[in-house]
């Protein structure tokens, strides 16, 4: 069974309908990345399944052995958190005011078990020295690509099973996109399932086992990423081949 089923999803804002019957499956253990162009309806999506827009029509259902099957449609964000799903948004989305320590001491709000909460902020210092290095810094004073470490830091303190990835190459340099992916390749070994929202298609499609194509709010085509990958169509569209 799929660890996270999107089914026939529809999401609007007012009279705009953004998604237009969405279905996709997240199998355990896999990264799947979902590309496609802006407006699309990708970051839509991943907000839909987090519990920060609702559902028009449609479910959004997370199964896992320890908490059997729920809902995710009809669930607050903080239950959501509390299964173990966590999102890293579009733009980071951190506190700028707080310290790096203090960014990542509220991705751990909902636990309570210290020292398994002091495992997981060693294993984020180890993925990201340099987050470790900054960590009495306030987040503003940070670049765009530490900020983007110290998101995926602080969603990782929730010791997510699903991780929701939304843009993390956007606005950064080649080498530091570079590192975040080997990182997002990395969490993923280590047993973590990972929904990846990217435009970069061709870095997404290199560390994704299977894609899925959205356009206009509605899936285009699907399948393993080496068969996407090889698809004319997206070839010519978001890989810049001819």
């Amino acid at each position: 069974m799929p660890l996270l089923s999107v089914e026939d999803l529809i999401v609007r804002y007012g009279a705009i309908e953004a998604l237009h019957g969405v279905t996709l499956h997240v199998e355990p253990g896999q990264i799947v990345c979902l590309i496609g162009a802006n407006g699309a309806g990708k970051s839509s999506l991943l907000r839909c399944i987090s519990g920060l827009v609702p559902a028009a029509h449609g479910r959004i259902l997370h199964r896992c052995l320890q908490q059997g099957e729920a809902a995710l449609h009809r669930l607050p964000s903080h239950r959501i958190v509390a299964r173990g799903i966590s999102q890293v948004p579009e733009g980071r989305g951190v506190f700028p005011n707080m310290t790096v320590q203090e960014n990542l001491d509220l991705g751990a709000y909902l636990r309570r078990d210290r020292p398994a909460i002091a495992q997981d902020l060693d294993r984020v210092f180890t993925l990201f020295p340099r987050v470790k290095e900054r960590r009495n810094q306030t987040a503003g004073t940070l670049s765009g690509g530490e900020q983007q470490m110290l998101a995926i830091g602080r969603a990782l303190m929730s010791r997510p099973r699903v991780l929701l990835l939304d843009e993390p190459s956007l606005g950064l340099a080649p080498l530091v996109v570079e590192q975040i992916f080997q990182v997002i390749q990395q969490v993923n070994r280590e047993g973590v399932t990972i929904l990846l929202v990217e435009q970069n298609a061709n870095m997404a499609l290199a560390v994704g086992h299977y894609a899925y194509v959205l356009e206009t709010g509605a899936i285009a085509l699907e399948g393993p990423t080496a068969d996407v990958r090889g698809n004319d169509r997206v070839r010519t569209a978001y890989l810049g081949e001819d």
